[in-house]
């Protein structure tokens, strides 16, 4: 039993031990460091720390360019999270129902996923400035005539078209994973019953769905809140610092400003709200999957 015990603590080790102190390290210490920064006056130059009480956090309220990215941030996220849930669970729908050619299709929607942020942006961004605007021109057609890069209202749903674009197709996968496991028998029986395609979907589908949209709505909502690769290489922050998002804000209060405290204090209130948003839906979301 003793030997038993000692194996078991060997395996322990072994095996959960490294696990542990890399997330330990990779994960908690910059998390308590950056913690203990928005305390200081450090620049991200100078060899001493000057401690400053809540003097960032106080900063942090005052800065009106972080509120601004911060309504934006709120409104692309909005966009982001129902455009691309809505169009992954019709797909999913789509490409489940045994339609031809319905393997090469899926792969087809999931590949945008597999490339990386910054070349997406700097693709979509070639696309937007040259194929489009020569299309427009071509064909006549005003709304591409000027690249929507150039234009403040446009350039904000360019990030909401190239994040769609390149999200849908991951969340796509989830949601097919969450029709295949539905109970075909339940489904058998609202046929026979006489149940309608929109009932079945109203009545049975969406209630056994809920845990895939739990899944896949927390992921969008994760990836929203901290998208910086594509609004860097896409729009930049342009034209005039409309298209700055939160995350580019919070990397330029750091990084370009020299005012590290700051920046981590504005991280770390963008880091509890989106905690705190998250908790909500996965909480609500679990409620729906009990009552379902």
């Amino acid at each position: 039993m003793g030997r038993t015990g000692s194996q078991k603590i060997k395996n322990l080790l072994c095996f959960a031990l490294p696990g542990v102190a890399i997330f330990l390290l990779v994960v908690i210490v910059p998390f308590l460091y950056g913690f203990y920064l928005t305390f200081t006056d450090w620049n991200g130059v100078a060899q001493t720390k000057n401690l400053v009480g809540f003097a960032n956090y106080a900063e942090t309220f005052r800065d009106k360019e972080f509120w601004t990215s911060m309504l934006l941030t709120l409104k692309y996220v909005f966009f982001s999270v129902l455009l691309v849930n809505g169009i992954a669970f019709l797909l999913a729908y789509l490409l489940t129902n045994g339609i031809k050619g319905q393997n090469f299709l899926r792969t087809g929607f999931f590949t945008p996923n597999l490339v990386g942020g910054v070349v997406l942006g700097f693709i979509w961004q070639f696309i937007f400035s040259k194929v489009l605007v020569n299309f427009g021109k071509s064909m006549g057609w005003e709304i591409f005539r000027k690249s929507w890069l150039s234009d403040p209202d446009k350039a904000f749903w360019t990030l909401v078209i190239v994040t769609v674009w390149q999200l849908s197709g991951y969340m796509m996968i989830i949601y097919i994973a969450g029709f295949t496991g539905l109970s075909t028998d339940v489904l058998e029986a609202a046929s026979i019953d006489g149940a309608t395609g929109v009932a079945k979907m109203r009545h049975i589908i969406l209630p056994l769905m809920v845990p895939s949209f739990v899944i896949c709505i927390f992921l969008t909502l994760s990836r929203a809140f901290m998208v910086y690769d594509i609004n860097l290489t896409l729009t930049g922050g342009e034209p005039y610092g409309s298209t700055i998002l939160v995350a580019m804000h919070v990397y330029n209060k750091a990084f370009t400003s020299r005012n590290y405290g700051v920046g981590q204090a504005e991280a770390l209130f963008l880091f509890i709200l989106v905690a705190c948003i998250s908790g909500i839906q996965i909480y609500a979301g679990k409620k729906k999957e009990v009552e379902a």
